[in-house]
């Protein structure tokens, strides 16, 4: 009775125990403030699962007053002579986007670079729900 009361014992400690180390998983650091006040967000590590033609499509949001400043594409795979398409027309549809109307609403992709421009195109949605998560 005394050894099963100790098992149970030890079983619960190491249930809270587990459950705690859980709860401290520090989610990744994807987003910092400037001086300026302008919040970055990079989808590198939060949108890991969003996929283009040839892998993942990152991006970097810069958002300032509940606006979109700009949108850098980072390193990727995809290729190169599709995805400066990508660069040239659709990265800046959403300069000076309020982050409210780009969570509900779409832009139009580009011709000729369907996967690339759905890929970028989650990955801004997801830095603005990033932001507005934890700003």
């Amino acid at each position: 009775m005394k050894k099963k009361m100790i098992l149970t014992g030890l079983a619960v400690a190491l249930v809270a125990v587990s459950v705690m180390g859980y709860a401290n998983v520090k989610k990744p650091k994807a987003m910092r403030r400037t001086n300026d006040g302008t919040y970055i967000v990079t989808t590198g590590k939060i949108g890991k699962n969003i996929k283009g033609y040839a892998g993942q499509t990152p991006v970097k949001v810069y958002i300032k007053n509940d606006a979109v400043v700009k949108v850098e594409a980072l390193p990727n795979e995809e290729t190169a002579g599709i995805f400066s398409k990508v660069r040239e027309k659709l990265l800046v549809k959403w300069n000076g986007m309020k982050v409210e109307k780009i969570v509900r609403s779409d832009v139009d992709g580009v011709s000729g670079a369907t996967y690339s421009s759905k890929a970028v195109k989650e990955n801004v949605k997801c830095a603005v729900k990033y932001y507005l998560d934890n700003k």
